[in-house]
Protein backbone atom coordinates (compact mmCIF):
# COMPACT_ATOMS: atom_id res chain seq x y z
CA UNK A 1 0.00 0.00 0.00
CA UNK A 2 1.21 3.57 -1.12
CA UNK A 3 1.43 5.22 1.97
CA UNK A 4 3.01 8.50 0.61
CA UNK A 5 1.61 11.74 1.85
CA UNK A 6 2.32 13.44 -1.29
CA UNK A 7 -0.36 11.72 -3.51
CA UNK A 8 -3.87 12.36 -2.10
CA UNK A 9 -7.21 10.94 -3.67
CA UNK A 10 -8.15 14.51 -5.27
CA UNK A 11 -6.74 16.77 -7.71
CA UNK A 12 -5.57 20.02 -6.84
CA UNK A 13 -8.51 21.57 -8.19
CA UNK A 14 -10.93 19.43 -5.79
CA UNK A 15 -8.83 20.51 -2.90
CA UNK A 16 -9.40 23.85 -3.50
CA UNK A 17 -13.10 23.35 -4.36
CA UNK A 18 -13.18 21.54 -1.08
CA UNK A 19 -12.85 25.16 0.76
CA UNK A 20 -16.04 25.99 -0.83
CA UNK A 21 -18.01 22.69 0.05
CA UNK A 22 -21.47 22.18 -2.17
CA UNK A 23 -23.50 21.77 0.80
CA UNK A 24 -22.31 24.63 2.78
CA UNK A 25 -23.12 26.91 -0.61
CA UNK A 26 -26.34 25.17 -0.97
CA UNK A 27 -28.39 27.72 1.28
CA UNK A 28 -26.97 30.29 -1.03
CA UNK A 29 -28.58 28.98 -4.38
CA UNK A 30 -31.47 28.31 -2.66
CA UNK A 31 -32.01 32.28 -1.17
CA UNK A 32 -31.38 33.28 -4.56
CA UNK A 33 -33.51 30.71 -6.33
CA UNK A 34 -30.05 30.18 -8.51
CA UNK A 35 -31.34 27.34 -10.39
CA UNK A 36 -34.85 28.38 -10.86
CA UNK A 37 -34.85 28.38 -14.39
CA UNK A 38 -32.03 26.49 -15.46
CA UNK A 39 -31.86 22.57 -15.81
CA UNK A 40 -28.87 22.41 -18.15
CA UNK A 41 -26.38 24.19 -16.08
CA UNK A 42 -27.31 24.36 -11.88
CA UNK A 43 -25.61 26.95 -10.18
CA UNK A 44 -22.73 24.84 -8.43
CA UNK A 45 -21.91 23.51 -11.88
CA UNK A 46 -21.44 27.11 -13.32
CA UNK A 47 -19.36 27.96 -10.03
CA UNK A 48 -17.20 24.95 -10.56
CA UNK A 49 -16.67 26.17 -14.37
CA UNK A 50 -15.48 29.76 -13.77
CA UNK A 51 -13.84 29.10 -10.66
CA UNK A 52 -11.69 26.62 -13.12
CA UNK A 53 -11.48 29.59 -15.86
CA UNK A 54 -9.87 31.74 -13.15
CA UNK A 55 -7.38 29.49 -11.36
CA UNK A 56 -6.48 28.09 -15.16
CA UNK A 57 -6.16 31.59 -16.95
CA UNK A 58 -8.37 30.81 -19.44
CA UNK A 59 -9.25 33.85 -21.93
CA UNK A 60 -12.36 32.38 -24.03
CA UNK A 61 -15.22 29.97 -23.63
CA UNK A 62 -13.51 27.73 -25.97
CA UNK A 63 -10.42 27.00 -23.58
CA UNK A 64 -12.74 26.53 -20.72
CA UNK A 65 -14.91 23.69 -22.30
CA UNK A 66 -11.67 22.12 -23.79
CA UNK A 67 -9.50 22.67 -20.51
CA UNK A 68 -12.40 21.00 -18.36
CA UNK A 69 -12.82 18.15 -21.16
CA UNK A 70 -9.33 17.40 -20.47
CA UNK A 71 -10.34 16.22 -16.50
CA UNK A 72 -12.18 13.83 -18.35
CA UNK A 73 -13.07 10.95 -15.53
CA UNK A 74 -12.03 13.19 -13.24
CA UNK A 75 -14.93 15.60 -12.48
CA UNK A 76 -16.73 13.52 -9.84
CA UNK A 77 -14.13 15.17 -7.71
CA UNK A 78 -15.77 18.68 -7.99
CA UNK A 79 -19.80 17.69 -8.10
CA UNK A 80 -20.02 17.94 -12.19
CA UNK A 81 -21.51 15.49 -13.91
CA UNK A 82 -20.23 16.36 -17.54
CA UNK A 83 -18.81 20.01 -18.79
CA UNK A 84 -21.38 22.35 -20.05
CA UNK A 85 -21.48 22.91 -23.89
CA UNK A 86 -19.49 26.25 -24.96
CA UNK A 87 -23.51 27.60 -25.67
CA UNK A 88 -24.83 26.70 -22.72
CA UNK A 89 -22.27 28.54 -20.73
CA UNK A 90 -22.86 31.71 -22.18
CA UNK A 91 -26.42 31.71 -21.69
CA UNK A 92 -25.73 30.78 -18.28
CA UNK A 93 -22.92 33.91 -18.00
CA UNK A 94 -24.87 36.31 -19.22
CA UNK A 95 -28.80 35.02 -17.62
CA UNK A 96 -27.89 33.77 -14.41
CA UNK A 97 -27.30 36.94 -11.77
CA UNK A 98 -24.17 37.80 -10.67
CA UNK A 99 -25.72 38.48 -7.44
CA UNK A 100 -25.42 34.79 -7.23
CA UNK A 101 -21.63 34.71 -6.76
CA UNK A 102 -21.36 37.93 -4.83
CA UNK A 103 -22.92 36.18 -1.95
CA UNK A 104 -21.04 33.13 -2.50
CA UNK A 105 -17.62 35.68 -2.42
CA UNK A 106 -19.81 37.33 1.05
CA UNK A 107 -20.48 33.81 2.47
CA UNK A 108 -16.52 32.97 2.44
CA UNK A 109 -15.24 36.10 3.33
CA UNK A 110 -17.35 35.77 6.38
CA UNK A 111 -16.28 32.56 7.29
CA UNK A 112 -12.36 32.87 7.19
CA UNK A 113 -11.85 36.21 7.59
CA UNK A 114 -10.89 36.14 11.29
CA UNK A 115 -8.38 33.88 10.61
CA UNK A 116 -6.62 36.37 7.92
CA UNK A 117 -5.18 39.15 10.19
CA UNK A 118 -1.37 39.48 9.98
CA UNK A 119 -0.69 43.32 10.87
CA UNK A 120 1.10 45.50 13.31
CA UNK A 121 -1.07 48.73 13.82
CA UNK A 122 -2.25 48.36 16.99
CA UNK A 123 -5.11 46.08 17.82
CA UNK A 124 -7.60 48.41 19.01
CA UNK A 125 -7.63 50.69 15.78
CA UNK A 126 -6.84 47.46 13.37
CA UNK A 127 -9.87 45.56 14.33
CA UNK A 128 -11.81 48.68 13.40
CA UNK A 129 -10.32 50.21 10.16
CA UNK A 130 -11.71 49.94 6.85
CA UNK A 131 -9.85 50.93 3.68
CA UNK A 132 -12.02 52.87 0.44
CA UNK A 133 -10.85 52.70 -2.85
CA UNK A 134 -11.70 51.93 -6.43
CA UNK A 135 -10.24 50.13 -9.70
CA UNK A 136 -11.09 49.94 -13.17
CA UNK A 137 -10.66 47.21 -15.77
CA UNK A 138 -10.65 47.81 -19.21
CA UNK A 139 -12.73 46.77 -21.73
CA UNK A 140 -12.41 46.07 -25.41
CA UNK A 141 -15.96 46.68 -26.04
CA UNK A 142 -18.07 49.88 -25.18
CA UNK A 143 -20.30 48.55 -22.95
CA UNK A 144 -19.49 50.92 -20.05
CA UNK A 145 -19.15 54.18 -20.34
CA UNK A 146 -14.76 54.77 -19.38
CA UNK A 147 -13.00 57.31 -17.95
CA UNK A 148 -11.00 60.62 -19.47
CA UNK A 149 -10.86 62.22 -22.84
CA UNK A 150 -11.28 60.53 -25.83
CA UNK A 151 -8.48 59.51 -27.68
CA UNK A 152 -7.09 61.26 -30.84
CA UNK A 153 -6.94 58.09 -32.78
CA UNK A 154 -10.44 57.09 -32.01
CA UNK A 155 -13.08 55.73 -29.60
CA UNK A 156 -12.49 55.08 -26.02
CA UNK A 157 -13.11 51.11 -24.90
CA UNK A 158 -15.62 50.60 -22.34
CA UNK A 159 -14.53 50.53 -18.67
CA UNK A 160 -15.80 48.65 -15.35
CA UNK A 161 -15.15 50.20 -12.41
CA UNK A 162 -15.28 48.32 -8.83
CA UNK A 163 -15.45 50.08 -5.89
CA UNK A 164 -14.60 48.40 -2.76
CA UNK A 165 -14.76 48.84 1.12
CA UNK A 166 -11.78 46.32 2.77
CA UNK A 167 -11.51 45.33 6.18
CA UNK A 168 -7.80 46.26 7.84
CA UNK A 169 -7.59 43.33 9.97
CA UNK A 170 -7.81 40.32 6.93
CA UNK A 171 -6.87 42.73 3.97
CA UNK A 172 -10.32 41.46 2.24
CA UNK A 173 -13.03 43.61 0.70
CA UNK A 174 -16.04 43.35 2.31
CA UNK A 175 -18.21 45.69 0.60
CA UNK A 176 -17.58 45.93 -3.25
CA UNK A 177 -19.98 47.61 -6.22
CA UNK A 178 -19.63 48.03 -10.05
CA UNK A 179 -20.16 50.55 -12.33
CA UNK A 180 -18.80 52.45 -15.34
CA UNK A 181 -15.53 53.94 -15.03
CA UNK A 182 -16.74 57.17 -15.71
CA UNK A 183 -19.31 57.45 -12.89
CA UNK A 184 -17.79 59.69 -9.72
CA UNK A 185 -16.22 57.66 -6.61
CA UNK A 186 -18.34 59.47 -3.94
CA UNK A 187 -21.48 57.54 -5.23
CA UNK A 188 -20.05 54.75 -3.34
CA UNK A 189 -20.14 56.11 0.11
CA UNK A 190 -24.16 55.98 0.30
CA UNK A 191 -23.50 52.18 0.78
CA UNK A 192 -21.32 52.38 3.22
CA UNK A 193 -22.81 51.83 6.42
CA UNK A 194 -20.69 51.05 9.63
CA UNK A 195 -20.97 50.44 13.17
CA UNK A 196 -20.19 53.63 15.85
CA UNK A 197 -16.43 53.56 16.89
CA UNK A 198 -15.40 52.45 13.10
CA UNK A 199 -12.66 53.89 11.31
CA UNK A 200 -12.66 54.42 7.90
CA UNK A 201 -9.76 55.85 5.70
CA UNK A 202 -9.87 56.73 1.52
CA UNK A 203 -8.32 58.97 -0.88
CA UNK A 204 -9.25 62.64 -1.56
CA UNK A 205 -11.36 61.49 -4.45
CA UNK A 206 -14.44 60.52 -2.26
CA UNK A 207 -14.14 63.84 -0.34
CA UNK A 208 -18.37 64.44 0.45
CA UNK A 209 -19.08 66.39 2.59
CA UNK A 210 -22.76 65.53 3.26
CA UNK A 211 -21.42 61.86 3.71
CA UNK A 212 -18.73 62.69 5.93
CA UNK A 213 -21.71 64.61 8.41
CA UNK A 214 -24.05 61.45 7.94
CA UNK A 215 -20.24 59.37 9.65
CA UNK A 216 -20.59 61.68 12.38
CA UNK A 217 -23.67 61.92 13.58
CA UNK A 218 -23.09 57.44 13.21
CA UNK A 219 -19.84 58.06 15.14
CA UNK A 220 -17.86 56.58 12.69
CA UNK A 221 -14.20 58.63 12.22
CA UNK A 222 -12.97 59.01 9.13
CA UNK A 223 -9.64 59.76 7.31
CA UNK A 224 -8.70 61.22 4.58
CA UNK A 225 -6.46 63.85 2.87
CA UNK A 226 -8.03 67.62 1.86
CA UNK A 227 -8.75 68.87 -1.70
CA UNK A 228 -6.28 71.22 -2.82
CA UNK A 229 -8.80 73.92 -3.71
CA UNK A 230 -11.04 72.99 -0.45
CA UNK A 231 -12.02 76.53 1.10
CA UNK A 232 -11.94 76.31 5.30
CA UNK A 233 -11.92 78.38 8.37
CA UNK A 234 -9.54 77.89 11.01
CA UNK A 235 -11.27 77.86 13.98
CA UNK A 236 -8.07 76.79 16.69
CA UNK A 237 -4.73 75.26 16.65
CA UNK A 238 -2.46 73.06 18.78
CA UNK A 239 0.64 74.17 20.26
CA UNK A 240 3.26 72.39 19.12
CA UNK A 241 5.59 71.22 22.26
CA UNK A 242 8.91 69.67 21.83
CA UNK A 243 7.13 66.41 22.50
CA UNK A 244 5.63 66.39 19.31
CA UNK A 245 6.64 64.72 16.15
CA UNK A 246 9.10 66.84 14.18
CA UNK A 247 6.79 65.75 11.42
CA UNK A 248 3.66 67.48 12.46
CA UNK A 249 3.62 70.45 10.94
CA UNK A 250 0.33 71.72 12.30
CA UNK A 251 -2.88 70.60 14.39
CA UNK A 252 -6.08 72.50 13.75
CA UNK A 253 -9.88 72.51 14.65
CA UNK A 254 -11.50 74.06 11.21
CA UNK A 255 -15.40 74.55 9.79
CA UNK A 256 -15.68 73.73 6.37
CA UNK A 257 -19.36 74.23 4.76
CA UNK A 258 -21.17 72.37 2.93
CA UNK A 259 -24.68 71.83 1.89
CA UNK A 260 -27.28 69.25 2.68
CA UNK A 261 -29.76 67.43 0.92
CA UNK A 262 -32.11 70.44 1.17
CA UNK A 263 -29.25 72.85 -0.53
CA UNK A 264 -29.30 74.64 2.71
CA UNK A 265 -25.07 75.25 4.07
CA UNK A 266 -24.51 73.28 6.80
CA UNK A 267 -21.28 73.75 8.97
CA UNK A 268 -18.75 70.49 9.43
CA UNK A 269 -16.24 70.94 12.18
CA UNK A 270 -13.24 68.72 11.17
CA UNK A 271 -9.44 68.67 12.27
CA UNK A 272 -6.89 69.25 10.18
CA UNK A 273 -3.50 67.99 10.14
CA UNK A 274 -0.33 68.83 8.26
CA UNK A 275 2.29 66.14 8.13
CA UNK A 276 5.72 66.39 6.18
CA UNK A 277 6.43 63.25 4.67
CA UNK A 278 10.67 63.09 4.81
CA UNK A 279 10.90 59.98 2.48
CA UNK A 280 8.63 61.58 -0.44
CA UNK A 281 10.17 65.18 0.73
CA UNK A 282 6.23 66.56 0.77
CA UNK A 283 4.08 67.59 3.31
CA UNK A 284 0.52 65.85 3.44
CA UNK A 285 -3.03 67.61 4.80
CA UNK A 286 -5.48 65.01 6.51
CA UNK A 287 -8.64 65.85 7.55
CA UNK A 288 -10.59 63.98 9.77
CA UNK A 289 -13.60 63.57 12.34
CA UNK A 290 -11.56 62.31 15.08
CA UNK A 291 -10.46 64.76 17.60
CA UNK A 292 -8.60 62.45 19.70
CA UNK A 293 -6.19 59.95 18.49
CA UNK A 294 -2.30 61.36 18.24
CA UNK A 295 -1.71 63.16 14.96
CA UNK A 296 0.84 60.38 14.63
CA UNK A 297 -1.19 57.70 14.54
CA UNK A 298 -3.94 59.87 11.88
CA UNK A 299 -0.80 59.45 9.50
CA UNK A 300 -0.30 55.98 10.35
CA UNK A 301 -3.97 54.94 9.10
CA UNK A 302 -3.70 57.22 5.90
CA UNK A 303 -0.25 55.23 4.88
CA UNK A 304 -2.42 51.58 5.85
CA UNK A 305 -4.62 52.75 3.37
CA UNK A 306 -2.00 51.36 0.58
CA UNK A 307 -3.03 47.75 1.38
CA UNK A 308 -6.24 47.93 -0.69
CA UNK A 309 -3.51 48.95 -3.31
CA UNK A 310 -1.67 45.95 -2.45
CA UNK A 311 -4.93 43.72 -2.74
CA UNK A 312 -5.92 45.04 -6.31
CA UNK A 313 -2.03 44.62 -7.47
CA UNK A 314 -2.66 40.69 -6.36
CA UNK A 315 -6.09 40.46 -8.05
CA UNK A 316 -4.74 42.16 -11.47
CA UNK A 317 -1.84 39.97 -11.70
CA UNK A 318 -2.39 36.79 -10.14
CA UNK A 319 -5.95 36.48 -12.25
CA UNK A 320 -6.36 36.34 -15.98
CA UNK A 321 -8.74 40.20 -16.16
CA UNK A 322 -7.52 41.51 -19.27
CA UNK A 323 -9.72 39.71 -21.28
CA UNK A 324 -13.35 38.71 -20.25
CA UNK A 325 -15.31 35.53 -21.46
CA UNK A 326 -18.89 37.79 -22.07
CA UNK A 327 -19.47 40.60 -23.66
CA UNK A 328 -21.59 41.93 -21.35
CA UNK A 329 -22.36 43.43 -17.84
CA UNK A 330 -23.23 40.81 -15.72
CA UNK A 331 -20.72 37.92 -17.15
CA UNK A 332 -17.68 40.57 -16.34
CA UNK A 333 -19.26 40.76 -13.37
CA UNK A 334 -19.56 37.09 -12.61
CA UNK A 335 -15.68 36.75 -13.90
CA UNK A 336 -14.39 39.53 -11.65
CA UNK A 337 -16.30 37.80 -8.67
CA UNK A 338 -14.95 34.53 -8.53
CA UNK A 339 -11.28 36.31 -9.15
CA UNK A 340 -12.13 37.30 -6.23
CA UNK A 341 -13.47 34.55 -4.12
CA UNK A 342 -9.71 32.58 -5.56
CA UNK A 343 -7.94 35.20 -4.25
CA UNK A 344 -9.69 34.56 -0.72
CA UNK A 345 -8.97 31.19 -1.06
CA UNK A 346 -5.51 30.95 -2.28
CA UNK A 347 -4.64 33.26 0.73
CA UNK A 348 -6.48 31.25 3.03
CA UNK A 349 -4.53 28.06 1.68
CA UNK A 350 -1.19 30.37 1.58
CA UNK A 351 -1.42 31.26 5.36
CA UNK A 352 -3.04 28.10 6.15
CA UNK A 353 0.18 25.90 4.67
CA UNK A 354 2.30 28.74 6.00
CA UNK A 355 4.00 28.43 2.91
CA UNK A 356 7.26 31.49 2.61
CA UNK A 357 6.59 32.22 -1.15
CA UNK A 358 5.09 35.16 -2.66
CA UNK A 359 1.53 34.76 -3.03
CA UNK A 360 2.23 35.04 -7.22
CA UNK A 361 4.28 32.07 -6.86
CA UNK A 362 1.53 30.29 -5.15
CA UNK A 363 -0.49 30.98 -7.67
CA UNK A 364 1.64 30.20 -10.44
CA UNK A 365 2.06 26.78 -8.49
CA UNK A 366 -1.71 26.28 -8.33
CA UNK A 367 -2.38 26.93 -11.81
CA UNK A 368 0.56 24.65 -13.68
CA UNK A 369 -0.16 21.58 -11.05
CA UNK A 370 -4.68 22.14 -11.30
CA UNK A 371 -5.15 18.42 -12.64
CA UNK A 372 -2.45 16.82 -10.49
CA UNK A 373 -3.00 14.70 -7.69
CA UNK A 374 -0.21 15.84 -5.21
CA UNK A 375 -1.41 17.83 -2.13
CA UNK A 376 -1.40 20.92 -1.99
CA UNK A 377 0.81 20.92 1.23
CA UNK A 378 3.33 18.80 -0.23
CA UNK A 379 3.61 21.10 -3.69
CA UNK A 380 4.24 24.12 -1.49
CA UNK A 381 6.85 22.32 0.72
CA UNK A 382 8.76 20.38 -2.19
CA UNK A 383 9.12 24.27 -3.75
CA UNK A 384 10.32 25.47 -0.54
CA UNK A 385 12.98 22.60 0.02
CA UNK A 386 14.14 22.86 -2.96
CA UNK A 387 14.76 26.77 -2.48
CA UNK A 388 16.85 25.75 0.42
CA UNK A 389 18.90 23.43 -1.28
CA UNK A 390 19.44 25.95 -3.96
CA UNK A 391 20.73 28.29 -1.14
CA UNK A 392 22.81 25.78 0.41
CA UNK A 393 24.63 25.32 -2.72
CA UNK A 394 24.56 28.77 -3.97
CA UNK A 395 26.86 29.45 -0.70
CA UNK A 396 28.69 26.36 -0.44
CA UNK A 397 26.87 24.85 2.44
CA UNK A 398 26.41 21.08 2.45
CA UNK A 399 28.67 20.47 -0.59
CA UNK A 400 31.05 17.96 1.59
CA UNK A 401 29.77 15.58 4.11
CA UNK A 402 31.46 15.21 7.34
CA UNK A 403 34.43 12.50 8.07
Amino acid sequence: MNKSRTFVGQHIFSQILSLSSKDGLALIFKSTEADKWYKSIKAWDHYVTMMFAVLSGCTSLNEIVMGLGAFEGKLNHVGLEKVPPRSTLADAKKNRSSTVFSKIYEHLSAYYRPNLSDSTLPQAVLSKLFIIDSTVFGLFKDILKTSGRTPTEGKKKGGIKKNTMMQASSHMPVLIRFNAAADNDQKFLKYVNLPAGSYLTMDKGYNNYKEFARFSDKGVFFITRQKDNAVYTSVSEELLGSGMPQALLKDERIHQTYKDGNNKEQILELRRIAWWDAKRNQAYEFITNNFELPAITIAEIYKYRWQIELFFKKLKQNFQLQYFVGDNQNAIEIQIWCALIGVLLLTVIHQQKKSKMAFSNVATLIRIHLAGYISIRALLALHNRKKERGKKIATGEGLFASP
